[in-house]
């Protein structure tokens, strides 16, 4: 499982055989969060939380979109289009 992005201890994860639409895995501290890409409309939605604080939840949601082109790039890296 590529990790293509960390957010100070918690890695940011596309697994190369998962299915679409375009998201990542938020994965640490015994946690896990999944986020869609909405990558030609700019925006990013929690799918999944599992054990993240609500306030930690919302800190990741505001730094994936800040880095939503960057993670865009690398989902089509390894499954094509979005």
């Amino acid at each position: 499982m590529p990790t293509v992005d960390r957010i100070e201890k918690l890695r940011v994860v596309i697994y190369p055989n998962d299915h679409r639409p375009a998201h990542v895995h938020v994965i640490g501290k015994g946690c896990e969060a999944v986020f869609k890409l909405y990558c030609a409309e700019g925006r990013v939605d929690i799918l999944e939380n599992y054990r993240f604080p609500a306030g930690e939840l919302t800190k990741i949601k505001t730094i994936i979109a800040k880095r939503l082109a960057r993670l865009c790039a690398a989902w089509s890296e390894i499954h094509g289009e979005y």
